[in-house]
């Protein structure tokens, strides 16, 4: 009889449930942020870390972690979701989330936790856990993200034009001609207008670009978020905020360069082959850099979460990290 430990291999998301409890936790003079916890609160604590940054929690992001084993914790960051002020940039860089998890964590009395996060979700996981590696007990990471020029260039500045022409004309069109040499750069005069009209057209044109090119397959109800205007705003506000200040790291590869922080903590990749958003080469350079962590590339399958291959390689890292977590 071997001893070694067998993982049941679900594949498949869990039932919906609702939270057992939540809250409104002020991190500073100007934001609260919104935080709630659902399946066992005697459970193994794990944090879900959404993307954007901008996003906001959903509840079906509550569906990647069995409800049995895990105290499940989503909060909005800030600006983001229900968190307050809306779409706020003031006092938004990513050591004030990072310190705003450390703030939720003592506010829970959770001693440490395992982080699961996807696109910038990846990006803040990896922060976070580079910033407090003792709090960390595992790692998810879906859709990598490291905020370097090439990977901004590739999305906002054409790169990915040569893939989707049709969407990528929509959005580039919306700035005049003389104002293309920094797109991300146009767009961001535009979401801090005076006039809020113009906010919302950049908002609509920045989201709906992300929303086309998001799965595989196009997905209605994925772009049709564009259309609403308080998600587009605080989404494309909040992620064009950090793209001009380059998520506020000291250098551009910032991320890849202290992996020596996390390399002892289990971890594993998951990565859309056609992720056309946050494309391989990233989570390439990070399994390069980290050869440690478990890579997995979903052959059929872009950047989303809800997609059919990265949600079943999601639970799968989940159920295993409870043989090593449990």
């Amino acid at each position: 009889m071997s001893d070694s430990i067998v993982v049941p291999q679900r594949r498949s998301l869990y039932p919906p449930i609702e939270p057992y409890n939540n809250g409104i936790l002020k991190v500073s003079d100007t934001h609260t942020l919104y935080w709630e916890q659902s399946g066992n609160p005697d459970g193994h604590p794990v944090l879900f870390l959404h993307g954007g940054p901008g996003g906001g929690t959903s509840p079906n992001n509550r569906r990647f972690f069995d409800p049995e084993f895990y105290r499940i914790v989503l909060f909005d960051q800030r600006g983001a979701g229900k968190s307050t002020p809306h779409a706020c940039l003031e006092e938004n860089t990513t050591w004030d989330l990072v310190n705003d998890i450390e703030k939720l964590r003592e506010h829970l009395k959770i001693p440490e936790w395992q982080v699961f996060g996807g696109s910038w979700g990846s990006t803040l996981a990896l922060t976070y856990s580079q910033s407090h590696p003792d709090k960390v007990t595992g790692l998810v990471l879906r859709g990598i993200f490291l905020i370097r020029k090439k990977e901004i260039d590739w999305f906002y500045e054409g790169g990915a034009a040569a893939i989707y022409p049709d969407a990528w004309e929509e959005f580039r069109d919306l700035i005049p001609e003389n104002e293309r040499g920094s797109l991300v750069d146009a767009y961001h005069k535009r979401l801090n207008s005076d006039d809020l009209e113009t906010q919302y057209a950049a908002a609509r044109a920045w989201t709906k670009w992300e929303m086309m090119t998001a799965h595989l397959l196009p997905n209605d109800g994925n772009i049709q978020k564009a259309e609403d205007d308080k998600f587009s705003l605080a989404f494309a506000r909040i992620e064009n905020h950090y793209f001009v200040n380059k998520a506020f790291f000291t250098s551009d590869s910032y991320l890849l360069e202290n992996i020596d922080k996390i390399r002892h903590i289990k971890t594993t990749i998951v990565q859309g082959r056609y992720d056309v958003v946050c494309p391989m080469m990233s989570a390439w350079d990070l399994h390069k850099a980290w050869p440690e962590a478990d890579l997995k590339i979903v052959g059929d399958a872009g950047h989303s979460a809800n997609e059919p291959g990265i949600a079943a390689e999601l639970v799968v890292a989940n159920e295993k990290m409870k043989a090593f977590v449990g």
